[in-house]
C-alpha cells in the first residue's frame, strides 16, 4: 500500500517556475514507477511526465518536453516535477501517481495510487 501526499503548486506568472513534490509512504516505494498527470477544467486527465521504477527512463508528453523535469529521491520517498517556462495553458490540477514495477508510461489505468491533486495556475 502506498499513500501519496502532494505539495507545491500555486499561482505564477507566465515564464515562471514551480516545483511540485509528492511524498510517499510505504516501504516498497523504490519499486514503483512515478507519474505526473494534469487535468484542466472541462478536459480529461492527461499524462505529463513519468519515471520508470528503475529510474532509468523518463518520459514526457510533448507539451512538457524541454520545460518540465521529473525526478525521484528514493531515500526520501519523494518525487518532484520541476516546471520551468510555464504557460497559461499549463494551468490545471496536477496529480502524482505510482505504478508498481511500471515503466512510467502514459496510461492512467496502470497507476494504482494517486495523490490528492494540487492546483497550478499560470497567469498571462
Amino acid at each position: 500500500q502506498v499513500q501519496l501526499v502532494q505539495s507545491g503548486g500555486g499561482l505564477v506568472q507566465a515564464g515562471g517556475s514551480l516545483r511540485l513534490s509528492c511524498a510517499a509512504s510505504g516501504r516498497t516505494f523504490s519499486t514503483y514507477a512515478s507519474g505526473w498527470f494534469r487535468q484542466a477544467p472541462g478536459k480529461e486527465r492527461e499524462f505529463v511526465a513519468g519515471l520508470s521504477w528503475t529510474g532509468a527512463t523518463a518520459s514526457y508528453a510533448d507539451p512538457a518536453l524541454g520545460r518540465f523535469t521529473i525526478s525521484r529521491d528514493n531515500a526520501k520517498k519523494t518525487v518532484h516535477l520541476q516546471m520551468n517556462s510555464l504557460k497559461p495553458e499549463d494551468t490545471a490540477v496536477y496529480y502524482c501517481a505510482a505504478d508498481q514495477g511500471g515503466d512510467g508510461g502514459s496510461r492512467l489505468d496502470l497507476y494504482e495510487y494517486w495523490g490528492q491533486g494540487t492546483q497550478v495556475t499560470v497567469s498571462s
